[in-house]
């Protein structure tokens, strides 16, 4: 990104940070890939993009910085955070599909940042295309295009064949003129990590969208409360750089720790400097680590590996879906790069068998190793949905079933006929429900639950039944500690699983 020289130190207009959002598959990434000219889809495990990804490009000698994010329901939070630095807002909507529910949380998302935004119908060259049809949905869900009662800009375009891709930066161009962004280039580095990874020969990896000022190699930059030297940085197509702008995607290795996707930066000249700014930054606590449920709730040991930290978030948020009244998932180990064996020693000894996931990660020989020697079996995924449906299933397997007492009948106690012990034979006739052979009961007298009982034995016309319905009356043996007085009422209970 070009940096405008600024002696007033003033600011000055910065190109736009455009981010593109919409439902999985109607072709976000086509979309970039065509204005890129470079290949990413093919990248991707099961077709969709599971990265956030920042691309620079120049159309009419203007920049224009894009930032592609995942359509899957799973990476929303990704979503969110793209909303967040970008400038402006690509809604793309597919031709032949209409608007879905991933695309009007977008709109939430883009409504929630209050960008300006711009709706790109997509795919218009299929046959099952219909621009009138895909506009008039957009109008049913609030979004009013130009021509349709609104004044939200709308580019009908084939991310295939390029057709109205050049219109569309145009209109990008357009609104970013009428917005007026602006930054101050000489001002320190300031801006948003959007992706962050470790990388077996960099280190540790994060790129970050320059907001405001100029980050220059050489300076030191705070993230997460620690500082990192800048010694090595990359431009958006993996190619060294000596400082990136206002509006720059830059790459960044060899940092102290992992970033936190969506934290903030802060750039200084001098080391001291960067040091005494983070001494008197107030300490964040740290959530308190899951430990076992008080009310009993199963909890299920996880160790999560990720080949970046925002896919990680995406999964712990799949996580968090899976939590049920009586079990959930406890996660002791999340991180990113290779299962190694300290994850595996990890959850070594628990009593409920633990789960290790690794996503688009390698396990490690001697991880793996280990594991088997304890009957612990690592899972790899590169697709996130098979990982939710892994995880709802083995949740589903390992359920507690739970019981719950229900009043099957009720019964009105009309006669004592004969007592011994414990025993008693009654006559009675059924008031509600159903009264069954072997079951337990309730002795209810005055409205107050004084003991308990079973019915021994059921009889009809002195025939032995095993059941008597609503409205019969019978006769039948019980068993209680206090005895059944006439004009008493039994509630009989059952039992159903949940």
């Amino acid at each position: 990104m070009p940096i405008t020289t600024n002696k007033l130190n003033t600011p000055l207009p910065r190109p736009p940070v455009v981010v593109i959002m919409g439902h999985v598959d109607h072709g976000k990434s086509t979309l970039l890939d065509y204005i890129r000219k470079s290949e990413i889809c093919a990248g991707e495990s099961g077709g969709i993009t599971q990265h956030m990804g920042a691309y620079e490009v120049v159309h009419a000698g203007k920049h224009i910085t894009f930032l592609d994010t995942p359509g899957h329901e799973a990476f929303s939070s990704m979503r969110s955070r793209g909303a967040r630095v970008a400038d402006i807002a690509v809604l793309v909507v597919a031709a032949d599909d209409g608007v879905k529910a991933q695309t009007l949380e977008a709109l939430k998302e883009i409504e929630g940042q209050k960008l300006p935004f711009i709706v790109a119908i997509n795919k218009i060259d299929r046959t099952e295309a219909s621009i009138d049809r895909t506009k008039q949905q957009l109008s049913e869900n609030g979004i009013f295009v130009e021509g349709y009662g609104g004044t939200v800009s709308c580019v009908s375009i084939s991310a295939k064949s390029g057709s109205g891709v050049n219109e569309l930066l145009e209109t990008i161009l357009l609104v970013a003129e009428v917005e007026e962004f602006t930054a101050t280039p000489e001002a320190p580095a300031t801006g948003l990590v959007i992706e962050s990874r470790l990388d077996t020969r960099k280190g540790i990896m994060a790129t970050l969208i320059v907001k405001d000022g100029t980050l220059h190699k050489g300076e030191f930059v705070i993230i997460d409360h620690t500082v990192s030297s800048v010694r090595q940085m990359e431009n958006s197509i993996g190619l060294p750089v000596e400082m990136a702008g206002p509006s720059s995607s830059v790459r960044l290795s060899g940092l102290v720790d992992l970033p936190k996707v969506g934290s903030e930066f802060k750039t200084f000249k001098k080391k001291k400097d960067a040091e005494s700014f983070l001494e008197n930054l107030p300490i964040k606590e740290c959530c308190a680590k899951t430990t076992q449920d008080e009310n009993g709730k199963l909890l299920i040991p996880v160790v999560v590996k990720a080949d970046t930290a925002g896919t990680l978030e995406a999964i712990e948020k799949e996580l968090c879906k899976l939590e049920q009244e009586t079990i959930g998932l406890r996660l002791v180990v999340r991180g990113v790069g290779t299962v190694g064996e300290a994850d595996v020693k990890a959850v070594l000894g628990a009593e409920t068998p633990p789960l290790i996931v690794g996503f688009r990660v390698k396990i490690d020989p001697s991880a793996a190793d280990l594991a088997e020697r304890n009957n612990i079996f690592p899972q790899t995924f590169d697709v996130i949905y098979k990982l939710s449906e892994w995880l709802e299933k083995i949740v589903a397997e390992r359920r507690p079933i739970v019981t719950k007492e229900v009043v099957e009948g009720k019964v009105k106690v009309l006669k004592i006929f004969s007592q011994t012990k414990n025993r008693q034979v009654i006559g009675g006739q059924v008031l509600e429900g159903i009264v069954s052979t072997g079951k337990m009961f309730n002795i209810i007298r005055r409205d107050e639950t004084i003991s308990q009982g079973k019915v021994i034995n059921l009889e009809q016309s002195r025939q032995k039944v095993d059941m008597v319905e609503n409205g019969k009356q019978f006769g039948a043996i019980t068993e209680s500690k206090i005895p059944v007085a006439e004009g008493d009422r039994l509630d009989t209970i059952g039992v159903i699983s949940k």
